[in-house]
């Protein structure tokens, strides 16, 4: 792991979460993302749209979702070793290339009226397999923009504050164009938008990646990164809390459409604000952990942020109003993305730098590969006991995930402390206590 001392800055908490914008790498990819990611959800609303105006189906909301999703699920851990092994950056240029591809093939289907179920299963399928290399290589490419460890952390907060800032531009927009022109602007917008994302990949300066020794077969690297994540418990547990948010209470995107037309009586427009509202809350979230100088702590924000998560659903689950559905989906929101960038950032910090993409693999499965499963078991529990009762048994299981994390949280600390005093976030501990504790962290975890 990087020696680079995280000991935090005397810096005031807004200052901190703009400090990573002065690497020259960070700045392009934030910039270029940020006007990527409007139309990526533009795209991702106007799909559930189409998909739900030409069915009238929650079951077959959920097998899009499904489609979409489940490539991240087998694919990710192989995409991981691909990851530490090959260019990162290389690597993103040409997914990006890829997305753009696909969207502007879903904008002419659907402009030209020749667009089906079918063909949005297929699409969809395609921009899985497409993000199942770029989401775990975009995780772990963040380390390569940021020069100093101390500020990872911030680095990663706000790339998710730009993600979600994103998030409340997109869904208003596309609500508002669904309405005047239909889906296929939205998607062809969202192609036109990788232009930019593609122009700062380009014109990054990256230095030459280091060449390791690397194992000699695919399915090598994959064991060992397996053993490394699953074998450390604090890395464990985070993995699986996150899947079971991802299974359970992620899946309500999907289910927007049906809270907007059947439950609050709206259109495109209340499906546009609920996911605006969804957007704020986890934006909130996101600039607040970019405000944080440290670490130390976050692991009591995941246990809290995964309970609000559940509450955030079980209440939006009962309302039958708009403006309290609005306030609750954004409570979820709030949970949802604190819970997310939390987890991300802890492993971020602890992970051997060799096997970062392999970890961030696992992350992405457990965050995005879970979530397939989560569409289509929404999708069928919709169809037979209806969304709200859905959402609200996908709430109780987040708050139950919350409360087994917390109970191993003391636990999980100590045996994180002897990498924290290792890479200097505890700093005040004497390096004699180092030597002792570190005999208490796996051989498998040490850097």
């Amino acid at each position: 792991m990087s020696s680079d001392p995280s000991i935090p800055h005397p810096a005031s908490g807004w200052r901190l979460v703009l400090r990573t914008l002065r690497y020259r790498n960070f700045r392009l990819f934030f910039g270029g993302q940020a006007i990527s990611l409007i139309g990526t959800w533009m795209q991702q609303i106007a799909v559930s749209w189409l998909v739900y105006r030409l069915t009238n189906s929650a079951l077959l909301l959920g097998v899009v979702g499904f489609a979409g999703q489940i490539p991240t699920f087998i694919l990710t851990p192989f995409a991981g070793v691909l990851a530490d092994r090959w260019n990162r950056h290389r690597i993103l240029v040409i997914t990006q290339t890829l997305a753009m591809i696909q969207a502007l093939i879903l904008a002419l289907l659907t402009l030209t009226k020749a667009i089906s179920v079918e063909q949005i299963i297929v699409l969809s399928t395609f921009l899985g397999l497409i993000n199942a290399l770029d989401i775990p290589t975009r995780q772990s490419f963040i380390v390569n923009m940021v020069e100093k460890r101390e500020d990872l952390g911030s680095a990663i907060a706000l790339n998710s504050s730009m993600v979600n800032a994103t998030r409340l531009l997109g869904p208003s927009i596309a609500g508002l164009l669904i309405a005047l022109v239909g889906e296929g602007v939205c998607f062809l917008l969202n192609g036109l938008s990788y232009l930019g994302v593609i122009a700062a990949l380009l014109a990054m300066n990256l230095p030459p990646k280091k060449v390791e020794i690397q194992p000699p077969h695919v399915l090598q690297g994959l064991k060992e990164g397996f053993t490394y994540a699953f074998g450390f418990a604090p890395i464990r547990a985070v993995l699986l809390l996150l899947g079971l948010i991802s299974l359970m209470g992620t899946p309500y995107s999907i289910l927007m459409p049906i809270f907007a037309t059947n439950v609050l009586h709206g259109g495109s427009y209340a499906l546009g604000f609920l996911m605006t509202f969804s957007g704020l809350g986890a934006l909130t979230g996101a600039l607040y952990l970019a405000s944080r100088k440290s670490v130390l702590g976050l692991g009591k924000w995941i246990a809290l942020a995964s309970g609000l998560f559940g509450i955030g659903l079980i209440a939006f689950s009962r309302s039958r109003t708009l403006w309290l559905s609005l306030l609750f989906i954004a409570l979820a929101g709030f949970g949802m993305m604190v819970q997310m960038a939390s987890s991300n950032t802890i492993l971020q910090t602890i992970v051997d730098e060799d096997k970062r993409g392999r970890v961030m693999s696992f992350y992405t499965m457990a965050f995005m590969g879970m979530a397939p499963f989560g569409s289509l078991l929404a999708g069928s529990l919709a169809s037979k006991i209806g969304a709200a009762n859905t959402l609200m048994l996908g709430g109780i299981s987040c708050i139950l995930g919350a409360l087994v994390f917390a109970s191993k949280l003391p636990a999980l600390r100590e045996m994180v402390r002897p990498i924290y005093v290792r890479i200097g976030i505890l700093p005040e501990i004497a390096s004699g206590l180092q030597s002792a504790t570190e005999l208490t962290v796996p051989p498998e975890s040490r850097g």
